[in-house]
């Protein structure tokens, strides 16, 4: 999760791209240049441990954009696939 926000924040979308799960990513995964991601603060995760298959991250994520500033909340599922963490979607709880 941590690595998604720097790659939002920075603009790395090769990141996102590369961590989004193939069966779940959009065609367009490029973040937006006109926002700026300014705090992000992890609530809770349950599951994604060493030996987990999948595993959910709540967080807030602070930005300011077009509009003035917001907080981003979701509850994102993650999967392990090849030994890596994919995003997959929001998790319908959030």
């Amino acid at each position: 999760m941590r690595s998604r926000y720097t790659a939002f924040a920075t603009g790395d979308d090769d990141h996102l791209f590369r961590t989004w799960h193939p069966a779940h990513r959009p065609a367009d995964t490029a973040s937006d240049p006109r926002v700026e991601w300014t705090g992000l603060t992890i609530v809770r995760t349950e599951a994604g441990g060493e030996d987990d298959a999948a595993g959910t991250v709540e967080f807030e994520a602070n930005y300011r954009g077009p509009d003035g500033p917001g907080v981003l909340r979701e509850n994102s599922r993650f999967a392990r696939r090849a030994g890596r963490w994919f995003y997959t979607a929001p998790a319908e709880d959030a």
